[in-house]
C-alpha cells in the first residue's frame, strides 16, 4: 500500500534490483535443501521453508544487500489439520524491505514436535508476536526470553486456535457471569 501511494502522490521509488523470482532463487541457491518447492505457486512473493535453519534463512533475508527485507511485518501460525501441507503447523514471517516496499512471506513448516527458534534476537518486535502464536496455537520457540501467555489466562489449558480445539471450547465459558443489559431503543 505504502509504495502504490508513493506511486499515486508522484514520490520516485527506487528500482527494485531483483524479481519475485530472483528471490526464491536466491533463497534457493543459498539454502538447497530447506526450500520447499510449491508446484503451483499462488502467492510469488511466499518462499515454504524447513524450520531447522530458519535463524539463518531470515538473517540472510534481512542482511543480503540485495534483498534487505529489514522489518518484520507480522508473525503468525497456520495449522493444517486436514489439509494438504508439508506439515500440520507452519509460522509465517512477513518481512518489507523499507526501501522499495517489497513484501516476502516465509513460511517455515514445523516438525511433528512443534517446536521452531525464536527470532527475538534478529528482531525485537517478535518477542511479544512469539508469545501470541505460543499462547494460540501452541508452538514453542527455543531461546525465547519470556514465553509465557499474553491473551489467554495463565491457568488456561490448551490453544484455542488449534483446528482441534471444540469449537464451542471445553467449557470454560460455563464459568463466565452472564450480564443482561436492556436493549436501548433509538
Amino acid at each position: 500500500m505504502c509504495g502504490r501511494w508513493a506511486l499515486l502522490s508522484g514520490i520516485e521509488m527506487p528500482d527494485k534490483p531483483y524479481s519475485k523470482n530472483d528471490i526464491f532463487d536466491r533463497i534457493k541457491a543459498k539454502f538447497p535443501g530447506d526450500v520447499i518447492e510449491d508446484e503451483n505457486p499462488i502467492n510469488k512473493e511466499a518462499v515454504s521453508v524447513r524450520s531447522g535453519n530458519i535463524i539463518k534463512i531470515l538473517n540472510f533475508c534481512r542482511t543480503d544487500p540485495e534483498l534487505k527485507f529489514e522489518f518484520l511485518t507480522d508473525l503468525t501460525a497456520v495449522d493444517y489439520l486436514q489439509m494438504e501441507a508439508a506439515a500440520r503447523f507452519a509460522v509465517v514471517y512477513v518481512l518489507r524491505n523499507p526501501e522499495n516496499m517489497d513484501m516476502l512471506i516465509v513460511k517455515a513448516f514445523l516438525d511433528d514436535d512443534v517446536i521452531i527458534d525464536s527470532v527475538a534476537g534478529i528482531w525485537s518486535c517478535a518477542e511479544w508476536l512469539e508469545r501470541e502464536v505460543w499462547d494460540l496455537f501452541g508452538v514453542k520457540f527455543n531461546g525465547h526470553p519470556n514465553l509465557r501467555r499474553i491473551l489467554m489466562p495463565d491457568d488456561y489449558e490448551g490453544h484455542p486456535l488449534r483446528k482441534d480445539y471444540p469449537l464451542k471450547g471445553r467449557g470454560e465459558r460455563d464459568s463466565f457471569k452472564i450480564v443482561k443489559r436492556e436493549r436501548e431503543r433509538y
